[in-house]
């Protein structure tokens, strides 16, 4: 598996889950601490967004917390999502790019991408009640670009909480959701 198709299939991923997200939800608290369904709905989205606007060097969102969720999310996260990995099929993976923290290769903006998205997925679908397994192919290769990216240095700034220790009998969504912090 490439970058790109993990990425295409984490967003086809984050779609279902996008559509099994009901109205009565959007208040429901998350694995996220302080964010509830709406707040990482609104986030993932905005990331997507803005990962899409920065593979395509164009301005970035000034706020991404200032992103606003439109009724018809569904058809909004398709769109967004179709869009950036339109934009990151158009870029070689050595180029630089800037997704908001300075330049950097694509190749680690892509990662960025798989890890937000895939993860955030998560969130969501346990939050609402929804499947929250990726296929394990996907999972398993999620969990190798976090391994590489995801430092104790990153963990604080970005606000991922440390690894959970997993049993050797758990999924590969499991561990890919316990190495970033969460509760399975």
């Amino acid at each position: 598996m490439d970058l790109l198709e993990a990425l295409a299939q984490t967003f086809d991923h984050a779609t279902k889950v996008v559509a099994g997200t009901t109205d009565d939800k959007l208040d429901n608290p998350t694995p996220c601490r302080k964010w509830d369904v709406r707040a990482v709905l609104t986030h993932m989205t905005g990331v997507v967004a803005n990962m899409g606007l920065g593979a395509s060097a164009l301005d970035l969102l000034p706020d991404i917390t200032a992103y606003e969720l439109r009724d018809d999310r569904v058809s909004q996260f398709r769109s967004e999502a179709d869009r950036t990995l339109a934009a990151w099929t158009n870029r070689d993976l050595s180029d630089e790019v800037n997704i908001g923290a300075g330049p950097m290769p694509v190749a680690a903006a892509m990662r960025i991408n798989l890890l937000d998205t895939a993860t955030h997925s998560w969130d969501i679908a346990r939050a609402t009640g929804q499947c929250e397994e990726l296929p394990d192919d996907l999972a398993t290769f999620v969990l190798e670009c976090c391994e590489g990216i995801v430092t104790d240095q990153i963990r604080g700034f970005a606000g991922i909480d440390p690894a959970v220790p997993v049993t050797a009998d758990v999924t590969p969504t499991q561990r890919l959701v316990a190495f970033l912090g969460r509760q399975t």
